[in-house]
């Protein structure tokens, strides 16, 4: 399959990256077994979740592209066969419509990570407790609810969120995850009320102290997982590849410690990911194919 170049595509060298990290071992490890394209999208738990992929498959030898897409051009990026996989498809409420509209281009290696929630996130010192509150509280929120990309599933439900519970007093703002969690910092070191899109797992949670709105309607819906989504055809062409992606699954406390990482001054989130991979080699070798 020929493919076309990525927009944003960052390209490295797997042997000389892996030679300077410490990573590799053996020489199975030091072959360039071709090249795999990730495609994530800008969230704090996608890029964790991306970059420790990135650098398991250079581990075994894989030189390895990453893209950041909004969510609908991920997927079709994926369907489309110009990026090979991606470990942030959430299912099966967030990402449904998007899964429906390319199922047939597509395969879903199942579940990389249990546990996850989505919904609006106040401060736990605000006294709403409940979406179904929001609208007789809207000035409390200066009418807005901050949220995330436009194009991310989590906007869309919000959508219907508002539409369920007649929200007509406050907008829905979009913008990304970092200027969400910057409003909500603004708003908390000024101890104001703010109500903003969020999901678990997040770092904000263990930085802060917030809580989720009540959902009596269940318009998010329940737990989610978050799963490993590949091209059709990519387990015939790079199946040592398909292998190590349909074995990766961690836990939101494991990705917790990365995305965590990736919040300190100057973090780079492939070294932080490098440095978890290096240390966690004992989780890490149950992804790995046998030798």
């Amino acid at each position: 399959m020929t493919k076309q170049p990525l927009s944003r595509r960052i390209r490295f060298a797997s042997l000389a990256l892996i030679a300077g990290t410490g990573i590799a071992a053996g020489s199975a490890q030091a072959q360039d077994k071709g090249t795999i394209e990730l495609a994530y999208v800008e969230w704090s738990s996608e890029v964790a979740s991306t970059n420790v992929v990135r650098a398991v498959l250079e581990q075994a030898g894989y030189e390895v592209d990453i893209t950041s897409l909004s969510a609908a051009a991920m997927w079709q990026s994926i369907a489309s066969g110009d990026a090979d996989a991606m470990v942030a498809a959430w299912l099966p409420t967030t990402h449904a419509n998007y899964l429906e509209r390319v199922s047939d281009d597509v395969v879903d290696l199942g579940p990389n990570l249990d546990g996850t929630k989505l919904g609006l996130v106040v401060p736990a010192y605000t006294d709403v407790d409940t979406i179904a509150d929001l609208e007789e509280n809207a000035d409390t929120f200066n009418g807005t609810i901050t949220g995330i990309d436009p194009g991310a599933g989590l906007m869309s439900l919000t959508e219907k969120v508002i539409e369920s519970y007649e929200i007509d007093e406050l907008d829905l703002q979009s913008g990304s995850g970092a200027t969400m969690t910057a409003a909500l910092a603004s708003a908390l070191n000024n101890e104001e009320d703010i109500v903003v899109t969020s999901w678990t797992p997040h770092w904000m949670f263990a930085r802060w102290d917030i809580k989720y709105l009540e959902d009596p309607k269940n318009v998010y819906g329940g737990a989610e997982q978050i799963h490993t989504v590949t091209r059709a055809g990519l387990k015939e062409d790079l199946p040592g590849a398909y292998a190590i992606l349909d074995a990766f699954e961690w836990t939101p406390e494991q990705m917790g410690e990365v995305m965590l990482g990736n919040q300190a001054e100057d973090a780079e989130p492939y070294e932080v990911a490098k440095k978890w991979v290096e240390e966690n080699q004992d989780v890490v070798k149950e992804w790995l194919p046998e030798a």
